[in-house]
This record gives C-alpha cells, structure tokens and sequence, in this order.
C-alpha cells in the first residue's frame, strides 16, 4: 500500500538527485559504469526533461527521469527511468508517476512520451500497454548491450519502444476507463509466466534466450507487416500476450 503522505514533485535540489542516483543502484544494481551519473539528472532538469520524485516523510519513495528530444521534427520526452523502492511496488506508484509527467508535458505543449522497456517483463508490459495506452511498433536488439544488473539475466537488452500519444483518443479513453477504439487482432506474441524464474535460474538461460529469440522474430515480422501493440491479456497463471493489429492514425485526434 501507498502511505497517505506520499507526494509527487520536481527534484530541483542536487540532494534530491543524489537520491536518484542512489536508488537506481539500489533498484537495478548496476555496475558503477553502467550508472546515469549525478550530473544527467542535474541538466535533464535544466534542459526541459524531467526529473521527479516520489516522497514519503522525506523519504525517496521512487523517481522518474526524462530527456527532451526530437521526433520528425516535433518536440518530445523520453522517458529514461522509473525506479520504485521495494517497499512502495504493488501499489500504483509507477502509475501515477506516469501521469505526473504527462500532466507536466501537456501543460509545455509535449503530447509525446516515449519509452524502452523489456517485452519479457509481463506485469510492466501489462502497465504500459493496457494502464496508460502506450502502443509499440518498434524493436530495437540489444539496445544496451548485455548488462550487469541481475533483472536482466544475462540476456540481450532487446527493447520494445513505447510510444504515448498523451492527448491521443486512445489514451484518454484509457485513463478514463471508457470504451476504447476497437481493433482486429492480427498477431500474438506470448509470455509464460515461468519467464521470471528462467532468466534468474543460470541453469535455464537457455530456454530464456530461446523465448527471447522466437519472440523477437515473432515481433519483427508483424512490425515490418505494418502491425502495432495495441492491447496486452494476462491470464490467470500470469501468462502475459502481446496482441497486434492495425494502428489508425485518426485515433490521435
């Protein structure tokens, strides 16, 4: 549960950064060389991103940093991180952190925010896809290269690009849990719930790697088909399904 005292705000002191900086070790456990220094919080803040927090009597509860950038033309945000502390997950927090920086964003006249996220991670894929009405229709392989964080079991940092269109019809009938604009699903890309256990197991790296592998197939044939992540089911045993189809432009506007 989410303590009552949590707020949500801008991080402007360098102290509140240094807190950042800690938590994302804390939460990814990376190596030195692989962590976002100190100083890219600081000028995210200075150059129009973003760098929040989520505070509890002071405490650094989570964050969530951003970087501008340019999408054909048109200013966006992308979102780098979003670290929740142990303590505070399951509640809803990544959510709301969410909707913090697109509150922010539109109120600067940025209707775009963008992410990279792991298509193996069910419950985050299941946020994205269904909580906030992100859509994805590029993959990129081994983004990051292999890296030293535990989460990542050693497999290729493959990466799906989210894609939130903040003002979009889509995302507000989301966040309104209305009637969303329906579509006909054209692919699936599955999940097993025994993913989790695989990719921390060294001894069932490979079945891992084989998911990742076939997966990454699966996505990159429907992406060059013109297909999109529209929607995302999870069944009862915590199986996670990617489902494609057809994304329309007009549901933008």
């Amino acid at each position: 549960m989410i303590a009552a005292a949590l707020t949500i705000r801008k991080c402007e002191a360098l102290e509140e950064m240094q807190a950042c900086f800690r938590l994302q070790k804390e939460v990814w456990e990376f190596s030195d060389a692989e962590l976002i220094p100190v100083r890219l919080f600081v000028v995210a803040s200075k150059i129009g991103g973003q760098v929040m927090g989520a505070f509890v009597d002071e405490e650094l509860a989570g964050f969530a940093l951003a970087i501008p950038g340019l999408r054909n033309g048109h200013p966006y945000l992308h979102s780098q991180m979003l670290a929740v502390r142990q303590a505070y997950r399951n509640g809803g927090l990544g959510r709301r952190m969410k909707l913090y920086q697109r509150d922010d964003a539109l109120a600067r006249g940025i209707e775009l925010m963008e992410w990279t996220f792991d298509p193996l991670e069910i419950k985050n894929a299941y946020l994205n896809i269904e909580k906030l009405g992100a859509i994805a229709r590029r993959y990129n392989v081994n983004q990051y290269g292999i890296t030293s964080s535990p989460l990542q079991g050693g497999l290729p940092t493959d990466r799906l690009i989210a894609e939130w269109w903040m003002k979009s019809k889509r995302v507000e009938a989301v966040l309104a849990q209305a009637a969303r604009a329906e579509f006909e699903c054209r692919a699936r890309v599955e999940v097993p719930a025994e993913i989790y256990a695989w990719k921390a197991d060294a001894a069932m790296h490979e079945r891992a790697l084989a998911v990742q592998g076939g997966n990454r197939e699966r996505f990159q044939r429907a992406f060059g088909e013109g297909l999109s992540v529209l929607g995302y089911e999870r069944d009862a045993s915590g199986n996670g399904k990617f489902l494609l189809g057809e994304w329309d432009e007009g549901w933008r506007y």
